[in-house]
């Protein structure tokens, strides 16, 4: 743990923010300020008011009142571009790569260097500069490929190595390391440790105390836009900070899980072969809650879209409550009772220019349409139903869905299917970017869900989500399941260890 620095002149400080928007205080009258060389973890639920003051300190919002100073300097009339002429580089937590452009090209975005002659694009001299910054980082990625072709994770490698080349004297990431294997956010931390010890203040705000107890030397939370509290991390324990958070005892346990009753085979699927995959097989039964587990790449994604339709399947095939499907696809799928909530919502799980109501109702739309109209009534009403059931924090139904935060957007993709009566539910990376609070309610969900009969797949980067979630584990290593376990029955230590040696010590019983 690195020691709590105490430093009098702040990189960044704002006093006394205030933000707005209808019906939502984000931020009232907010302080916070981070001295040179500080790691500050930001933390607080989501609404709390820290996508709004990120978006403050990066120029990306103005406030409504209160002041920003960088260095010692106020600023007015901030804006993206002063901010990063200020010193100030932010790395979001939704990518804003350009998919068809390459690596180097994004990673200096808007500071292409041109030949002397023509003025065209200089690649070579572009490509050298991007692969130095990507070296710098110890990351492994070809600087001249294009970025549609990286992986999740290699494009927020890309994201973060472009916040690196601008050289900042504050360097803001949020939520870094959700997409990241544990070897390359290894890599990413010692990465912060060095920009600290060279005099570079970070706010790193993350949900993953393990992260924060390792990076930071102090944290500061927020709740319903007020600052609560900022202290060093040697005094802020995961239990305190969580009570910070909710305001009121850790709500990080979602308590005991009571055995459930199971039901018939809900969910068959027997040699699924693709381009990923490698003959999988494996049941889940009515009111089960079952946990794929394994590494980055080791085929957790690929087969909840093969199940899906999403992916061309080679060899093997499926059943839903002993019935093949009538199709190979998502609208198949859904008609026979089942729902995919992705890992990138934002892309594949919601209508992002629709509003809250219109996504909640997209795969219920029999329930809202009469006599081929759509009824706004229905819709209305049905969308406040799962509005209030699931906690979504919300100003009107009627606003867009790109309004609410990244928890409340995962509240609205599981809702979509609520409404849809799903009876076997397909879950990635659930809760991914999602605060302690709103995860607790997610668990509270799908256990309700299991009791009522529902058959839950769900693929988790987190082992411990897993294991606190499930029944059972199925854990998969280059496109195959390698083990099986019983969670009950199990320890994390012997899941990480068969995850990442992708073989049981006492010998495999024969289970594919």
């Amino acid at each position: 743990m690195l020691p709590t620095v105490a430093r009098p002149d702040a990189a960044v400080d704002a006093t006394t923010l205030m933000k707005s928007y209808p019906g939502v205080q984000a931020l009232n009258r907010v302080d916070f300020a981070v001295a040179p060389g500080e790691v500050r973890a930001l933390l607080g639920k989501n609404g709390a008011g820290k996508s709004t003051l990120v978006r403050i300190l990066c120029g990306a919002e103005a406030p409504d009142g209160g002041t920003v100073r960088i260095a010692g300097r106020a600023v007015d009339m901030f804006t993206p571009r002063h901010a990063r002429a200020l010193g100030i580089a932010t790395v979001h937590q939704e990518l804003s790569l350009v998919p068809e452009l390459s690596v180097a090209e994004n990673i200096l975005l808007g500071r292409w260097h041109r030949s002397r002659r023509g003025g065209f694009i200089a690649r070579q001299a572009l490509e050298r500069e991007a692969g130095a910054v990507l070296a710098a980082f110890g990351v492994a990625i070809d600087p001249a490929v294009k970025v549609r072709t990286l992986s999740i994770a290699q494009q927020q490698l890309v994201e973060i190595a472009r916040g690196l080349s601008l050289q900042p004297r504050v360097l803001i990431l949020d939520e870094p390391t959700s997409s990241l294997p544990a070897s390359e956010v290894d890599i990413l931390l010692r990465t912060i440790r060095a920009l600290s010890d060279r005099g570079v203040a970070v706010i790193y705000v993350s949900h993953r105390m393990d992260e924060i107890q390792r990076i930071a030397h102090s944290v500061t939370v927020l709740r319903d836009g007020r600052h609560i509290e900022t202290r060093p991390i040697a005094h802020a324990s995961t239990a305190e900070i969580v009570r910070l958070m909710t305001g009121g005892p850790d709500a990080a346990a979602s308590g005991p899980r009571g055995m459930r009753p199971l039901g018939d085979v809900a969910l068959k699927v027997r040699g699924l072969t693709t381009a990923k995959l490698r003959s999988v097989t494996f049941d889940v039964r009515a009111g089960e809650i079952v946990g794929l587990a394994g590494l980055l790449g080791s085929g957790r994604t690929e087969l909840l879209r093969a199940i899906y339709g999403l992916d061309p399947v080679v060899a093997g095939g499926i059943a839903i409550f002993g019935r093949e499907p009538a199709g190979r696809s998502p609208r198949a799928m859904i008609r026979q009772g089942v729902g995919l909530a992705p890992e990138d919502r934002k892309k594949e799980g919601l209508v992002l220019d629709m509003s809250i109501a219109a996504n909640l109702v997209l795969a219920a739309m029999h329930k809202v349409v009469h006599r081929m109209m759509l009824s706004r009534h229905r819709q209305a009403q049905l969308s406040q139903r799962t509005a209030a059931r699931l906690s979504i924090r919300l100003a009107r139904p009627s606003d867009l869905v790109r309004t609410l935060s990244g928890g409340n957007q995962q509240k609205v993709v599981l809702g979509k299917y609520l409404n849809a009566d799903v009876k076997v539910f397909l879950l990635d990376e659930p809760t991914r970017g999602v605060d302690i609070d709103t995860k607790r309610q997610i668990y509270a969900l799908l256990d309700q869900l299991a009791a009522q009969g529902t058959a839950v797949l769900v693929a988790s980067s987190e082992v411990e989500e897993l294991m606190l979630l499930c029944d059972r584990l199925l854990l998969m290593k280059d496109g195959g399941i390698v083990d099986e376990r019983i969670v009950a029955q199990t320890s994390l230590a012997d899941v990480m260890a068969i995850a990442m040696d992708g073989a049981h010590e006492a010998g495999m019983d024969g289970r594919p």
